[in-house]
């Protein structure tokens, strides 16, 4: 909100019905994988609104009694990420922080162009590329499609999870071996030190999956 030429205030909306939401999806998340949410906010400075968003997630976690839960200021987060990633594993947090710190990661494995992304709501989701789009090497044949992929891929596995239907799991499943095992033998685009291009990554992508 523009309040003068000088002045502008940003106002940030935290509510009960989010925060529960996205705590225990995070807490379903790491009961099937390694049992570790580490809620990451400001709340030495957003007292009240992160402050809040702790609070719901700490609750929440009751319900997971299996799940080891730990919280880190954002500012110490960062760094943390960067010295010593194996630490971590699921990592809940409010909208901004999440945003800054999925690029941080994604870069952190190697390039923005392997992280696939999911915003799922109550009754609907839809995968996105976390980078977003790269217009400045659009249709030169250098974009790392795999950050699409790998967001169908979660896309897929939502709607089997969530309607029941193991025939989408077990394709989301299939992606992302093929994703695993391209990596490993190398074949990548530029980005990433490899040679292939976005046309020649997915033909190679598609081949693996139609071998499997």
């Amino acid at each position: 909100m523009l309040i003068t030429p000088d002045v502008v205030i940003s106002l940030r909306r935290i509510t009960r019905s989010c925060c529960e939401r996205i705590a225990r999806s995070a807490f379903e998340l790491a009961t099937i994988r390694k049992k570790h949410v580490t809620i990451v906010h400001k709340a030495n400075v957003l007292k009240i609104a992160d402050g809040m968003f702790i609070d719901i997630c700490h609750t929440v976690g009751l319900e997971f009694p299996g799940v080891t839960v730990d919280d880190v200021i954002v500012d110490a987060m960062m760094a943390h990420v960067v010295r010593a990633p194996e630490r971590f594993d699921v990592i809940v947090t409010t909208n901004m922080f999440g945003d800054i710190l999925s690029d941080l990661t994604a870069e952190m494995s190697g390039s923005l162009g392997l992280a696939g992304s999911l915003n799922a709501g109550v009754d609907h989701a839809m995968g996105q590329a976390a980078h977003g789009s790269a217009p400045d090497i659009a249709g030169l044949d250098l974009a790392n499609p795999l950050s699409m992929i790998l967001s169908a891929q979660m896309l897929l596995a939502w709607l089997g999870t969530r309607h029941g239907q193991p025939a989408l799991i077990q394709a989301a499943e299939a992606i992302e071996t093929a994703a695993m095992r391209m990596m490993q033998a190398g074949e990548s685009t530029r980005d990433i030190g490899g040679k292939l291009g976005t046309r020649a990554f997915g033909e190679a992508m598609a081949g693996r999956m139609a071998a499997a």
